[in-house]
């Protein structure tokens, strides 16, 4: 982590709605603003915790936040947690900023009885791949699939670990 960045970590609030879509704009937007659709969309999530949402705050800008819960892979155990978003604004990457958000999804899915985790992602987002290797998530690549991000089809792949 950056010595001068002082980051904490808590769950999100309705008022944290707005920029949350911001943030999460910023990585798979399509259009030059966030709509209200994608206000209104983090809104509910935050109100009814699905997913649960924590927000990362350099003093009280959002710089980043994680929607976890239960897996919405059909199937899976209701042990599988999975990470459901997990976005840092550009000018935090590399300063830990996403270790501190898995670490409150970590124990958010533990607190759920959550024994596994997946998280979906893009394979031509190595950054995303980098940092969820190195928190010890393995690729499971016979879960290829392609996944319509916006008005673009995109390829992801499945990655799991144990949550301990």
């Amino acid at each position: 982590m950056h010595p001068s960045l002082s980051v904490s970590v808590r769950p999100a609030e309705l008022r944290d709605a707005a920029a949350v879509a911001a943030v999460h704009h910023l990585h798979v937007g399509s259009t030059e603003s966030v709509s209200p659709r994608q206000v209104a969309f983090w809104r509910e999530a935050i109100e009814y915790g699905e997913p649960q949402v924590h927000v990362a705050l350099e003093g009280e800008r959002i710089v980043g936040f994680v929607g976890f819960d239960r897996s919405r892979d059909p199937k899976s155990k209701p042990t599988m947690g999975e990470v459901w978003a997990l976005y840092v604004l550009p000018s935090h990457h590399g300063q830990g900023v996403g270790v501190a958000l898995w670490d409150a999804a970590r124990e958010g899915l533990e607190d759920e009885g959550c024994t596994h985790v997946t998280a979906w992602v893009t394979l031509r987002n190595e950054r995303a791949l980098r940092f969820f290797e190195l928190a010890g998530f393995k690729r499971e690549m016979t879960t290829l699939r392609t996944a319509l991000v916006g008005a673009e089809r995109v390829e992801e792949v499945r990655l799991k670990r144990a949550v301990v």
